[in-house]
Protein backbone atom coordinates (compact mmCIF):
# COMPACT_ATOMS: atom_id res chain seq x y z
CA UNK A 1 0.00 0.00 0.00
CA UNK A 2 1.02 3.59 -0.66
CA UNK A 3 -0.24 6.53 1.04
CA UNK A 4 0.84 10.04 -0.05
CA UNK A 5 2.15 12.36 2.22
CA UNK A 6 1.01 15.94 2.98
CA UNK A 7 3.24 18.19 4.86
CA UNK A 8 5.60 18.92 2.12
CA UNK A 9 6.07 22.41 0.04
CA UNK A 10 4.36 23.30 -3.25
CA UNK A 11 6.58 21.27 -5.72
CA UNK A 12 7.36 18.50 -3.37
CA UNK A 13 5.45 15.08 -3.24
CA UNK A 14 5.95 12.10 -0.63
CA UNK A 15 4.70 9.17 -0.70
CA UNK A 16 5.15 6.27 2.41
CA UNK A 17 4.84 2.84 1.09
CA UNK A 18 3.57 -0.29 3.70
CA UNK A 19 3.38 -4.09 3.49
CA UNK A 20 4.13 -4.99 0.00
CA UNK A 21 4.03 -2.41 -2.74
CA UNK A 22 1.57 -2.95 -6.25
CA UNK A 23 1.16 -2.05 -9.38
CA UNK A 24 -2.27 -1.27 -8.57
CA UNK A 25 -0.82 1.07 -5.90
CA UNK A 26 0.92 2.71 -8.39
CA UNK A 27 -1.26 3.25 -11.11
CA UNK A 28 -3.94 4.54 -7.78
CA UNK A 29 -2.20 6.64 -5.82
CA UNK A 30 1.47 7.86 -7.39
CA UNK A 31 0.92 7.82 -11.51
CA UNK A 32 -2.00 10.60 -10.85
CA UNK A 33 -0.64 12.43 -8.23
CA UNK A 34 2.36 12.72 -10.20
CA UNK A 35 1.21 13.82 -13.11
CA UNK A 36 -1.23 16.04 -11.85
CA UNK A 37 2.19 17.43 -10.11
CA UNK A 38 3.98 17.88 -13.31
CA UNK A 39 1.28 19.40 -15.04
CA UNK A 40 1.61 22.27 -12.63
CA UNK A 41 5.56 22.24 -12.18
CA UNK A 42 8.55 21.93 -14.72
CA UNK A 43 10.56 20.08 -11.63
CA UNK A 44 9.51 18.08 -9.40
CA UNK A 45 10.88 16.52 -5.57
CA UNK A 46 10.12 13.14 -4.38
CA UNK A 47 10.54 11.84 -0.83
CA UNK A 48 9.94 8.34 -0.95
CA UNK A 49 9.80 6.90 2.69
CA UNK A 50 9.80 2.42 3.00
CA UNK A 51 7.80 2.10 6.23
CA UNK A 52 8.65 -0.51 8.96
CA UNK A 53 6.33 -2.88 7.61
CA UNK A 54 7.54 -2.21 4.40
CA UNK A 55 8.15 -6.07 2.46
CA UNK A 56 8.98 -4.88 -1.34
CA UNK A 57 7.67 -4.48 -4.61
CA UNK A 58 5.55 -6.85 -7.19
CA UNK A 59 7.18 -7.05 -10.90
CA UNK A 60 4.61 -5.06 -12.18
CA UNK A 61 4.88 -1.87 -9.14
CA UNK A 62 9.04 -2.06 -10.16
CA UNK A 63 8.27 -1.53 -13.93
CA UNK A 64 5.42 1.27 -13.28
CA UNK A 65 8.37 2.88 -11.32
CA UNK A 66 10.68 2.56 -14.54
CA UNK A 67 8.00 3.79 -17.08
CA UNK A 68 7.13 7.06 -14.85
CA UNK A 69 10.45 7.99 -13.95
CA UNK A 70 11.54 7.28 -17.95
CA UNK A 71 8.49 9.44 -18.48
CA UNK A 72 9.69 13.03 -16.67
CA UNK A 73 13.16 11.96 -16.76
CA UNK A 74 13.87 15.35 -17.29
CA UNK A 75 11.65 16.76 -14.88
CA UNK A 76 12.82 15.24 -11.20
CA UNK A 77 14.99 18.12 -9.40
CA UNK A 78 15.59 16.16 -5.85
CA UNK A 79 14.84 12.88 -4.37
CA UNK A 80 15.13 11.31 -1.23
CA UNK A 81 14.37 7.36 -0.43
CA UNK A 82 13.86 7.10 3.60
CA UNK A 83 14.26 3.24 4.46
CA UNK A 84 15.88 0.54 6.33
CA UNK A 85 15.56 -1.79 3.94
CA UNK A 86 18.88 -3.40 3.47
CA UNK A 87 18.63 -5.04 -0.02
CA UNK A 88 17.26 -1.80 -0.88
CA UNK A 89 19.78 0.58 0.74
CA UNK A 90 22.54 -1.53 -0.66
CA UNK A 91 20.64 -1.05 -4.21
CA UNK A 92 20.37 2.50 -4.18
CA UNK A 93 23.72 3.36 -2.74
CA UNK A 94 25.31 1.35 -6.13
CA UNK A 95 22.38 2.03 -8.83
CA UNK A 96 21.85 6.01 -7.26
CA UNK A 97 24.05 7.59 -10.06
CA UNK A 98 20.58 6.48 -12.38
CA UNK A 99 18.57 8.57 -11.05
CA UNK A 100 17.84 11.81 -13.21
CA UNK A 101 17.95 14.00 -10.19
CA UNK A 102 20.23 15.13 -7.44
CA UNK A 103 19.94 11.86 -4.78
CA UNK A 104 20.18 11.15 -0.84
CA UNK A 105 19.64 8.01 0.88
CA UNK A 106 18.29 8.28 4.41
CA UNK A 107 17.46 5.88 7.36
CA UNK A 108 13.92 5.98 8.95
CA UNK A 109 15.43 7.91 12.14
CA UNK A 110 16.84 10.65 9.62
CA UNK A 111 12.82 11.55 8.45
CA UNK A 112 13.05 14.50 9.86
CA UNK A 113 16.44 15.58 7.66
CA UNK A 114 15.03 14.24 4.75
CA UNK A 115 12.30 16.69 4.82
CA UNK A 116 14.30 19.35 5.26
CA UNK A 117 16.57 18.82 2.97
CA UNK A 118 13.99 18.09 -0.01
CA UNK A 119 12.56 21.24 1.14
CA UNK A 120 15.75 23.48 0.80
CA UNK A 121 15.88 25.87 -2.06
CA UNK A 122 17.83 24.83 -4.65
CA UNK A 123 21.74 25.84 -4.86
CA UNK A 124 22.19 26.53 -8.24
Amino acid sequence: MIEQLKDLPAGTLGFRAHGQVTASDYERVIVPDVEAAFALNRKLRLLYVMGEDFTGFDPGAMWDDAKLGMRHVSGWDRVALVTDVPWLRMTAQAMGFVVPAEFRLFALAELAEAKRWISEPATT
